[in-house]
């Protein structure tokens, strides 16, 4: 099982309030059943144009290539509640998301992908926010022990429930890993069932 305590990466700074599920994930990429692509397509309209030129977005901007943690601000993720929009992120490279707050159907599918969505208070995400943007080769630190973000002098508390933390530190998240991890579990159950 996948254990997340300390994520360690360079973060991008996605400025706005109420930026929903549909900005995310355009509804046309929906249809994609593997989640394979999906890497390509987050906040594709706000990056392209029509002709396939780049739009000024913090994903298609160099200094924010490889980032893993994301930064955003109130009511991240809101609007439908399509897991095509952390997936996106995720296979796009994002590996933890610090905002002021999550819509909560997001913030659970976030989990469920080993990537904990961490609540900070309105002044500490302006700060970090701010020096992702002045400094971006700053390499930021989350902590799910301490339930800290560091980057270089900068602390600042986050918050998680209690019970995504704990399945995230202990490696329960992953649903299928667990199974596997008790496969003979698993097994013996079945063959006490008469319908098996």
């Amino acid at each position: 099982m996948s254990k997340v305590i300390h994520i360690k990466g360079r973060a991008v700074p996605v400025v706005g309030d109420d930026i929903d599920t549909d900005r995310i994930i355009p509804a046309r990429y929906l249809k994609e059943i593997t989640f394979s692509k999906m890497g390509n397509y987050p906040f594709y309209d706000e990056r392209f144009n029509a002709d396939g030129s780049k739009k000024d977005h913090p994903f298609n901007r160099p200094e924010y290539q490889g980032a893993s943690i994301l930064l955003g601000n109130v009511n991240f993720g809101c609007g439908s509640s399509r897991e095509h929009a952390p997936q996106s992120l995720v296979r796009w490279g994002i590996r933890a998301i610090v905002a002021e707050s999550f819509a909560e159907i997001f913030a659970g599918n976030c989990v469920m992908l080993g990537t904990p969505a961490l609540v900070a208070s309105k002044e500490d995400v302006a700060k970090l926010q701010k020096l992702a943007k002045d400094e971006p080769q700053t390499e930021f630190n989350v902590d799910l022990e301490s339930m800290s973000v560091q980057a270089g002098s900068l602390v600042v508390p986050v918050k998680l429930p209690e019970s995504r933390r704990k399945a995230l530190v202990e490696g329960t998240w992953d649903s299928t890993a667990l199974l596997l991890a008790n496969a003979d579990k698993v097994k013996a159950t079945a063959q006490k069932l008469g319908y098996l």
